[in-house]
């Protein structure tokens, strides 16, 4: 027999993590994954389990103690294998099944499909590496959360994951690490602006490599995070690109080409979108879409960015901050569809020294990567309008949307009905066609946000169990993190009108806000819809700075059922920007004392 030392795994971004409890004691026979100590950090606790099993001879460390990944924990005289298990020892394996009348719910009735696998749904009679309970393909947002709310109600939990860190392309290449570039823009825009109120600074000086550093290192604390509480609840992460071999078997391609089966008796899947690619773009390190763009290769001159979505225009606001002059081709009449038309109005206004072009009602029919830049030729979308110049540019971002990736799971050997367009349909438990298989996030429908995954997650891993839950939102907020933002939910005053609803509005401008006058921001508004027949909120939009911490009490309103009483009778701290919301709902009513007196009807 051989005495090894087991030492503190990798366990995120943790330092000085504190011990809370020992688990075992000299002489104690432990085995391998059994739980050692249990750690406390500000964000939670977390059990460590043991890479060998064998005979303690020694304890390293006490209650109190602060450890680190590396820190000795204890010495074990080995009795078998140390290798770590690829399951819980305590729970042993078990061959899924094909899906019997007892693993699916009482009443499935899924509302898109059939309830059972279509007609190719594959079998499976291979070996099979991992096995568990619930298999959650795909750690985003929506993925990670189904994941760990699998755990969290006792399911043994597998977690596959293409990329080395969890939390999909939100958390990696998308919503996180573009916000911490935001602020850093926002905060470059607002000390300019402090010039015009008697404070001036030098010009800022931009460190690229250094900007580069500190988004990375967001995206590396929140990782980290994700992987601490992955551990903490004994998820089980495979890396590696999953495809479906049946209806419980999915086969994981490792970084290294290497291949294992997991079988499971249930199933989420998380698998998101991808990038919309145009065909007549070529490759070229100047030409990127959102991940590319976020790269921070280099502070283009003059940028173009096709697409007048969300994303495009975050992006234009964080390289205009930079010192880029920006162009924007969209082929649609307006910017920042779905948002409402007033408020896309305020924030073109004050962004105009943003831009030399917005081209609207215009398509890209042309990209020519050349020596000197990338040309670009545009078309009017319009028979008879005319069409702009030909542009060079030294960086074109290309952000036309996403498309679900349905179509690269191989769903169909697991018999899920996948659409044309690679959307999945799901009931109100998220459910599939196949009744013990779920879906969640961007793959089953618009708005694809990465907060109404996280909800669908709990409602998926929640109905897997057979618990009464299901998805039923009212609404779900949008924003635009531009400057000022651009924050809505529910209806606007145009799909109002589409819809044939007749709304009533209260309408509060930034003008007449102390705080909003105070920090010298006061070029947005707030705006309610009420139902002209009920008087109950029905929509909601602010533009301002903020706008997008503010909006989820309009969400909540509306949620509630709230009428313009309800939000004005709401006392609201003053002088804040959040009081504008119950200041629109007395403008709806009459009362509001902080505007001109309403004309008499």
């Amino acid at each position: 027999m051989s005495t090894v030392e087991v030492k503190v795994p990798n366990i995120g971004d943790f330092k000085d993590v504190e011990v809370i409890e020992l688990m075992v004691k000299a002489g104690d026979t432990i085995k391998v994954d059994q739980s050692l100590i249990t750690v406390e950090s500000d964000k939670a606790s977390m059990e460590i389990p043991s890479t060998h099993a064998g005979v303690v001879k020694d304890i390293s460390v006490k209650v109190g103690d602060k450890i680190n990944e590396g820190t000795l924990l204890l010495t074990v005289e080995e009795s078998g294998a140390s290798a770590p298990a690829e399951k819980p020892a305590d729970k042993p394996a078990e061959k899924p099944a094909a899906p019997t009348e007892s693993q699916a719910p009482a009443k499935p009735a899924p509302v898109a499909a059939p309830a059972a696998p279509a007609p190719n749904a594959s079998s499976y009679s291979g070996q099979v590496d991992i096995e568990c309970e619930m298999m959650v393909l795909g750690a985003g947002p929506g993925g990670y959360s189904a994941a760990f709310r699998a755990a969290d109600l006792g399911m043994n939990t597998v977690l596959v994951e293409k990329y080395a860190t969890l939390g999909g392309v939100c958390l990696n290449v998308g919503c996180i690490p573009s916000k911490a570039l935001l602020h850093v823009a926002h905060i470059m825009d607002e000390t300019a602006h402090m010039a015009d109120l008697g404070v001036a600074f030098d010009k800022p000086q931009v460190d690229i490599d250094k900007l580069r550093a500190h988004k990375d290192g967001v995206i590396k604390k929140m990782t980290g995070g994700l992987a601490f509480m992955a551990k903490a609840r004994k998820v089980n992460v495979v890396q590696g690109v999953g495809q479906f071999l049946s209806p419980n078997h999915i086969e994981v391609t490792g970084p290294d080409g290497a291949k294992k089966v997991v079988g499971f008796k249930k199933a989420i899947i998380a698998a998101g979108s991808s990038v919309v690619k145009l065909p007549f773009v070529p490759e070229d390190p100047r030409i990127v879409d959102s991940t590319g763009a976020l790269e921070l290769r280099q502070v283009p001159k003059k940028m173009l960015v096709i697409g007048g979505g969300i994303i495009g225009l975050e992006m234009a606001t964080v390289y205009s901050s930079l010192g880029s002059r920006i162009d924007v081709v969209e082929m649609m009449d307006g910017l920042m569809q779905g948002a409402d038309r007033e408020a896309v109005k305020v924030w073109q206004k004050f962004n105009a020294h943003r831009f030399d072009n917005i081209m609207l009602k215009t398509k890209t029919v042309g990209v020519e990567a050349l020596p000197e830049g990338i040309k670009v030729t545009f078309e009017a979308a319009e028979a008879g309008a005319t069409s702009p110049e030909p542009q060079l540019y030294d960086l074109v971002l290309v952000a036309v949307g996403r498309s679900p990736n349905g179509k690269k799971i191989a769903a169909d050997k697991a018999g899920v009905t996948v659409s044309d367009r690679g959307f999945i349909a799901v009931d109100g438990q998220m459910r599939t066609n196949v009744p013990h298989i779920f879906a969640i996030g961007d793959l089953v429908g618009q708005p694809m946000l990465a907060h109404k995954a996280v909800h669908e997650a709990h409602v998926a891993a929640e109905a897997a169990l057979d618990k009464k839950t299901h998805f039923d939102a009212k609404v779900i907020p949008s924003v635009a993190y531009t400057d000022p933002e651009v924050a809505w939910v529910g209806l606007t005053e145009d799909e109002a009108k589409q819809k044939g609803i007749k709304v009533e509005k209260g309408h509060f401008p930034w003008n007449a806000s102390g705080r909003a006058v105070a920090n010298g921001r006061d070029e947005g508004f707030t705006k309610l819809l009420f139902d002209a027949e009920t008087h109950r909120i029905v929509g909601g939009t602010i533009v301002g700075t903020n706008a997008g911490d503010m909006i989820g009490e309009i969400a909540l309103a509306i949620e509630m059922g709230a009428d313009g009483v309800d939000i004005g009778k709401t006392i609201h701290p003053h002088p804040t920007l959040g009081e504008s919301i119950g200041m629109a709902a007395e403008a709806y009513e009459g009362v509001c004392t902080d505007l001109p007196p309403p004309r008499k009807k």
